[in-house]
C-alpha cells in the first residue's frame, strides 16, 4: 500500500526538528516557519492569533499537499520584534488561553456534578412522591 503508517503523521523521526525558520529575503522582517507533523488545525490557529498581534503586518499559512503533514507559516512584522518572537508570543498566548478554558470547563463540570448530586438527593428524599 502507498499509505504511510499512521504514526508517521504525528511522530517526529530521528533527527527531525518540529519547527524550522527560514528568513524570507523577498520582504523585510519576514520569516517562514515549517512545522512538521501538523495540519490546518494548528496552522489556522497560529496564523489567526498572529494576525491579531499589534506588531505583525502579515501572517498566513499553507499546506503544500494534503498527504504531507507539514504547515508553512509566513510572518512579517513591523521590525520592532522579530517574526520568531511574534510566533513565540502567539504560542504563549494560546497556551494561556487554553489553560483558562480548561479551568473554566473544570469549574462548570464540578458545578454540574453538584447540581446533579443535589437533584439525586431531592429525588431520594421525596421517595417517589411528586414535588408539592
Amino acid at each position: 500500500m502507498n499509505a504511510p503508517d499512521r504514526f508517521e503523521l504525528f511522530l517526529l523521526g530521528d533527527g527531525e526538528k518540529k519547527i524550522t525558520e527560514t528568513v524570507f529575503t523577498g520582504m523585510s522582517n519576514t520569516s517562514d516557519f515549517l512545522l512538521l507533523k501538523e495540519d490546518h488545525t494548528l496552522g489556522n490557529l497560529l496564523a489567526e492569533r498572529l494576525k491579531g498581534h499589534d506588531n505583525v503586518l502579515m501572517a498566513g499559512y499553507k499546506i503544500g499537499h494534503p498527504n504531507v503533514p507539514e504547515v508553512l507559516i509566513r510572518v512579517q512584522t513591523d521590525g520592532t520584534i522579530t517574526p520568531r518572537d511574534a510566533l513565540i508570543q502567539a504560542c504563549e498566548d494560546l497556551v494561556f488561553l487554553y489553560h483558562q478554558l480548561k479551568q473554566e470547563f473544570q469549574k462548570e463540570l464540578a458545578l454540574r456534578h453538584l447540581a446533579d448530586a443535589g437533584s439525586q438527593t431531592n429525588a431520594n428524599n421525596n421517595n417517589g412522591q411528586g414535588d408539592f
